[in-house]
């Protein structure tokens, strides 16, 4: 949500720009107004500053370069993520990035086949959405009868059986429920009869290759393209919570603590 991180950067400058100002030139000349048998009053504005920065600063920090909530907001990622749940985004996992411009000032490390990642999509800048990376700079990705090639490698699949969806994810109640042996990451996948955007793609340097694991229902890179590297937000770590709003209700407590393959 640029908009939230925007508010949030604007709320923090102004907060300390005021109590900075306020040190340097005025508290002084408030103190010596005041004369020594009485304490200077801060004005209000002065006092409110001197309150929230500290509190806004930690916030934006620790939301910029540590760690940062996201909601699922759709089944794209069904069954590994349901809608509604809350989950933490390592934001240093990839690099350390400014707020708000997203560019990033200190590499660290780069995503792995396999991550599940936020970040935001080329059509949609101003948008956090989440996906797996499945194809790396250079990788040959493919997408033919239900199932992923790598290189020209066709990876491995289990049928698990039929799901069965919960909450506002009981419209993909039916589809088949398999695990998909990505190598040293194997995860569910849900697939539908019918198979939609096949092809092969090609990744170029600097890019990703994203695909949700709700195979028959997600909006990814076998659409609109590959993710380029300077959109990455960050690594998806686990569910801390998870509250479904069409029912009003949690929907599964196990969840908590749920760490994302």
């Amino acid at each position: 949500m640029v908009w939230f991180e925007t508010i949030l950067v604007v709320l923090t400058l102004l907060s300390g720009l005021v109590w900075l100002l306020d040190r340097l030139f005025f508290a002084k000349r408030r103190a010596a107004a005041a004369g020594a048998l009485e304490e200077a009053k801060d004005p209000l504005l002065v006092d409110y500053a001197k309150s929230f920065f500290p509190i806004l600063a930690l916030v934006l920090g620790l939301r910029s370069f540590v760690a940062e909530p996201f909601r699922i907001p759709s089944s794209s990622m069904m069954p590994t993520l349901l809608i509604g749940d809350f989950i933490l985004v390592n934001k240093f996992a990839y690099g350390l990035r400014w707020p708000i411009t997203n560019q990033k000032f200190l590499a660290i490390g780069e995503p792995q086949r396999g991550d599940v990642v936020v970040f935001r999509p080329p059509h949609h800048p101003r948008e956090d959405w989440i996906k797996r990376v499945i194809g790396l700079p250079g990788d040959t990705i493919g997408y033919h009868d239900h199932k992923v090639s790598i290189n020209g490698r066709v990876l491995p699949y289990r049928v698990d059986g039929v799901y069965t969806g919960v909450g506002q994810g009981i419209g993909e109640t039916g589809d088949t429920l398999l695990t998909e042996d990505l190598p040293g990451r194997p995860h569910p996948v849900l697939e539908r009869e019918f198979s939609v955007a096949e092809g092969d793609w090609t990744v170029p340097p600097g890019h990703y290759f994203v695909m949700g694991d709700n195979r028959g229902n997600s909006e990814d890179s076998r659409f609109w393209g590959f993710l380029p590297e300077s959109n990455l937000r960050g690594k998806a770590m686990l569910v801390w919570m998870n509250f479904d709003t069409s029912a009003d209700h949690w929907v599964d407590g196990s969840r908590i603590g749920h760490r994302i393959p």
